[in-house]
């Protein structure tokens, strides 16, 4: 039997985790009607949660975790291992998918993973897009300019980022960082000479606010670029 895990950390996430987990289970659903008899989970890490994302959380069919780490790396592996636990399947057999609490997944976010598992591939870098209301016009615009449908880039992403759970465990797994977990994660599975796949056509939707939960990440990054995009004109000499 073959099956999924899906694995979402979250760290007050009120506003947003009910966006979130209506995608996931969205996704879920339509994995299911394409395959009956696949085996799933959907596991949200509540990593000291101080407002409603728990009791939110709970209102959707998925498996609800509590730990007081403060660790993004702490929070993913502690899903992955709850989840592959969870699960009557191979290594080899099972597919991990990964995403954030401030994150939408499209409708074919789980099943064109499997697809590309289908077709021996162990890791899969999917792409990120912000959320254009989070952000100014002018950056909104340098980052369409800059994103050519069709040419994922390949940049490592835990809000969209897929791996054999063999492949997985033999990498050593996701590690207690406090950022940066997802790009060990890959350097680690890469040495292996795993089977790599950079894919745009379940790209994602996330939160794009300028200060995250992590001290780097995908917030940090925007937050650059909107610094650059925005910044005022020079002033021209003598004037």
């Amino acid at each position: 039997m073959r099956a999924v895990a899906v694995v979402i950390p979250a760290h007050d996430e009120e506003a947003l985790i009910g966006r979130c987990l209506a995608s996931v289970t969205r996704a879920m659903a339509h994995a299911r009607e394409r395959e009956p008899d696949l085996s799933a989970t959907i596991v949200v890490v509540l990593d000291a949660c101080s407002d409603t994302t728990g009791l939110q959380t709970r209102r959707w069919p998925v498996q609800a975790l509590e730990i007081s780490a403060r660790n993004v790396g702490t929070a993913r592996r502690t899903g992955v291992a709850h989840a592959l636990a969870s699960l009557d399947s191979a290594p080899g057999d099972t597919w991990i998918a990964m995403t954030d609490a401030d994150t939408i997944v499209p409708r074919d976010w789980i099943t064109h993973q499997l697809e590309l598992m289908d077709a021996g591939i162990d890791l899969v870098l999917g792409t990120v897009r912000p959320d254009f209301a989070d952000l100014s016009a002018r950056h909104a615009a340098y980052w369409r300019a800059t994103h050519e449908r069709g040419r994922p880039p390949g940049n490592v992403h835990g809000a969209n980022l897929g791996v054999r759970a063999s492949t997985y465990v033999e990498a050593g797994g996701i590690r207690d960082l406090v950022e940066h977990e997802d790009v060990a994660l890959v350097r680690a599975v890469r040495a292996l000479g795993a089977r790599e796949r950079a894919s745009d056509v379940h790209e994602v939707e996330t939160s794009g606010r300028f200060m995250g939960r992590t001290p780097g990440g995908y917030a940090a990054f925007l937050r650059r670029v909107h610094a650059w995009v925005d910044a005022p004109p020079l002033a021209a000499p003598g004037a």
